[in-house]
């Protein structure tokens, strides 16, 4: 089509848009809305016969059904939890398992059911510029086989950065205040991350502890506001997207601080070649990456791309969980008693965190875990885990073929509230699990917050790829609570009570604007 028809077309179009009349203008937004509907709507990859559900029309533009809340179609249709059903969202469709078919697929390798590419689809990794977590799981493996065994010696380090800023993030007040106890949280987390996985001086540069937080925002905002638009209008999407370019910001610092790291570790690995002393030298999760590293992933870019992934998965949902656990406390405020009385029983018996072994020391706090593992239940960071990708077609044991490219998941939030799995699930009762690991022997070592548990607690997914910093995320949250415990008083602003739940997709977060009193706590 030559320049000059061109022109011609888009003066029509122009005049045409200029003397429309209201009832033109209607039908031509009707047509849009079902073209976009049309567009983001086709869908083959799912398990055949399964029903959409939300659907209240065969007219209903698909659109309409994914803008709806995928907290109540899931809701809704897990009253059939028994059959395999589909909610939609903008950019896919999940084919929701029953939960019976979790243990038949737990040990399924990730090169057929994949929850790292899940992972990359639902970070829209195309345009985030996390294109590595398609290629590598690196950092994931060096947690698995380096940090897990390591991990009293570097919750020790985690520690001591806590000590560090402490009076810095954390009001010293002895009259009440309110504070955003979610950002006082997150700094404290922060610091943690930053020292276990880059060291100093970066763990204690407040512009990399902002990106630590910063970026995850922005990668989410990225993500969720792409993938509203169908595919053929993400390119220009994007370039108004503002989280997007604030993303090449925060890359910009990360490859500076990941840059000095690996100078400084390549005069390390130089020292002990030539025998000298290394004593000095502060080894971190960076070193071990880049140890492990094969050519391609050893670049910079990609390093510091690593890095920040990292921060994603520890510092918001660590802090996220401990917020949430005080916001329980304070609604609940009858159990700080018992609590702290088991925080001082624990220190008496193996000395407080500060001089003993704290992955050792965590673990007798069977109570802070049972409440722990009861705000996992009722506030769950995500509604559908574990989620999986199909790499290769599988065919389940009663027939079910998931096709390659499927995407399922379960309904882990309204399976923990299922009455059949927990009585009484409206009630917050924060002894379940502590009720269940004194009944026997048997049962003393289940229903922790880190296990993977089929009856109560999918928080960090299942199976041979559940979360590999679940360890490290569970003992610094308890950790922080006993020292917040032991040193501080909590309540309420006058009015306030347990923060309003919020969703976005399958999604959830508690009211960013929650705040809560606080003062140094008096001892008698």
């Amino acid at each position: 089509m030559s320049g000059h028809h061109t022109a011609g077309y888009l003066a029509r179009l122009v005049e045409f848009a200029r003397s429309a009349s209201p009832a033109q203008m209607v039908g031509i937004g009707i047509l849009t809305v079902f073209v976009i509907s049309f567009l983001a709507g086709k869908r083959d990859k799912n398990i055949a016969n399964t029903p959409i559900h939300g659907y209240r029309s065969i007219f209903e533009p698909t659109f309409l059904l994914q803008c709806s809340r995928m907290r109540c179609s899931i809701a809704e249709k897990f009253k059939f939890k028994d059959v395999p059903f589909i909610v939609r969202r903008f950019d896919t469709d999940y084919n929701i398992l029953p939960i019976r078919y979790l243990e038949e697929l737990r040990l399924v390798p990730p090169t057929i059911l994949s929850s790292k590419i899940a992972t990359s689809y639902n970070m829209l990794y195309e345009w985030t510029d996390l294109h590595f977590l398609i290629r590598s799981d690196l950092h994931a493996n060096v947690m698995k086989r380096k940090l897990a065994p390591e991990l009293s010696q570097y919750l020790e380090i985690a520690a001591e950065e806590v000590e560090y800023g402490w009076k810095i993030d954390v009001p010293q007040s002895e009259d009440w205040v309110e504070v955003d106890i979610q950002e006082i949280l997150r700094m404290l987390v922060a610091r943690m991350s930053a020292r276990i996985f880059v060291g100093e001086p970066a763990c204690r540069d407040p512009a990399w502890l902002r990106v630590c937080l910063d970026f995850t925002i922005d990668a989410f905002t990225t993500a969720f506001l792409i993938r509203m638009f169908p595919p053929l209008m993400r390119p220009l999407v994007a370039a108004f997207v503002p989280a997007r370019y604030r993303l090449k910001h925060h890359r910009a610092k990360a490859e500076k601080v990941v840059g000095e790291k690996m100078k400084k570790h390549v005069e390390y690995m130089q020292r002990k070649k030539n025998g000298e002393s290394t004593d000095d030298y502060e080894e971190t999760l960076l070193d071990w990456m880049i140890e492990e590293a094969n050519e391609g992933e050893a670049t910079l870019s990609e390093m510091a791309n690593r890095q920040l992934i990292m921060t994603l998965a520890s510092v918001h949902t660590t802090s996220t969980n401990t917020a949430i656990f005080l916001f329980e406390l304070c609604e609940h405020p009858e159990w700080l008693p018992m609590l702290r009385e088991e925080i001082e029983e624990v220190n008496q018996q193996t000395g407080d965190a500060s001089r003993t072994d704290i992955k050792r020391w965590h673990r007798h706090l069977d109570r802070m875990d049972s409440f722990l593992l009861e705000c996992f239940r009722i506030h769950p960071p995500i509604l559908l885990s574990p989620q999986r990708v199909a790499l290769e077609p599988l065919t389940m044991k009663d027939g079910t073929h998931i096709p390659k490219g499927c995407r399922i998941a379960f309904a882990n939030g309204e399976h923990q509230m299922d009455p059949e799995v927990t009585p009484d699930p409206l009630t917050f009762d924060p002894m379940r699990a502590y009720r269940k690991r004194q009944s026997s022997r048997l049962q003393h070592d289940r229903n922790q917050a880190v296990l993977t548990d089929l009856t109560n607690n999918l928080t960090f997914g299942y199976g041979n790829q559940a979360c590999p910093g679940r360890f490290l995320g569970v003992a610094e949250v308890k950790f922080l609570l006993a020292r917040l415990l032991t040193e501080f008083d909590f309540k309420y602003p006058e009015g306030k009570s347990m923060p309003k739940t919020m969703y976005a997709d399958e999604n959830v977060f508690i009211s960013p604007s929650a705040k809560l009193m606080m003062r140094k706590r008096k001892v008698n």
